[in-house]
């Protein structure tokens, strides 16, 4: 019986440590800035051991467009990136994305990427200015 299994252990094992969770640590509602960009980080926890965390690349994506975002300094789980919220506009929807590598058995590592839900932030006017 553990012949007929062993074939698919490779696929059982990537399968059963491909999650990701994504934590969103800034606010769903910043004040209305002069820039029109607003800060979004979000931190990645993944229990994918083949995941090659040195080949990461992160976006947060907004109105069809794709924008990169920064490893924070010293902290290789938590990235931080700009969404911009035109005059006139009050919320945007984005979400994050990450391209990455994976090692795979006997052959060059392989790309794969994971996506966050989707975030709503809200940009509100302050009164007086």
């Amino acid at each position: 019986m553990l012949k007929k299994f062993l074939p698919l252990l490779p696929v059982l094992l990537l399968v059963g440590c491909a999650t990701a969770t994504f934590t969103r640590l800034t606010p769903g509602t910043q004040p209305r800035n002069a820039t029109n960009l607003y800060p979004v980080e979000t931190a990645l926890d993944s229990r994918q051991q083949s995941m090659r965390w040195d080949s990461i690349q992160a976006y947060v994506l907004v109105n069809g467009q794709s924008l990169p975002m920064r490893q924070v300094p010293m902290v290789k789980t938590r990235w931080e990136g700009l969404v911009p919220v035109p005059p006139g506009t009050s919320t945007v929807n984005y979400r994050f994305k990450f391209d990455y590598l994976y090692n795979n058995f006997g052959t060059a590592p392989k790309p794969n990427s994971v996506s966050s839900k989707v975030y709503t932030l809200k940009v509100v006017e302050v009164v007086g200015q």
